[in-house]
């Protein structure tokens, strides 16, 4: 379903928005700390296990292409992980932008609509253009989080 641009926010709404955001840019990281590490944590359990694995009797036991294809699993979850780590999430005057594996970012007159998903793990804004998939960007911080709170109030979905 299309979402319609007879509801985007005017400009004067966007400039409100703004003050209500603070000083732009609003940058922070886009995964809360204890979810980065208990990623690594985790990574690291995982890591342990296939060492004990392969170099106890069973290891040996393990056919090659199975040993290959679950370390290149690990190896992308690492990636993934180094990611987490290192992603940050800007709002900016012209839209809102996120680090990723490939670089994330939508203007604020490609937004039609927002909607803002308090999960435990992450909090994240999800942004629908009416074309293509929505994007979805993570606040690991509390100002992010406000802020994200605050774009979905102004871009919510109106009938």
């Amino acid at each position: 379903m299309l979402f319609s641009t007879q509801h985007a926010p005017s400009e004067e709404e966007r400039s409100e928005l703004f003050e209500a955001i603070g000083p732009l840019p609003l940058r922070g990281v886009a995964w809360p700390r204890w979810i980065k590490i208990l990623a690594w944590l985790i990574l690291a359990f995982i890591g342990l296990m296939i060492m004990q694995v392969a170099a106890g009797p069973t290891g040996k036991t393990v056919s090659p292409m199975v040993a290959g294809s679950i370390l290149l699993c690990f190896v992308a979850l690492l990636v993934l992980a180094r990611y987490m780590l290192v992603s940050e999430t800007r709002i900016t005057h012209k839209g809102i932008e996120q680090t990723w594996i490939t670089q994330r970012e939508i203007a604020w007159e490609d937004i039609q609509f927002a909607k803002f998903i308090p999960l435990v793990a992450s909090k994240r804004l999800v942004c629908f253009t009416g074309k293509g998939r929505p994007v979805v960007f993570q606040a690991g911080t509390r100002e992010l989080q406000v802020a994200f709170a605050r774009i979905a109030l102004v871009y919510r979905r109106q009938k």
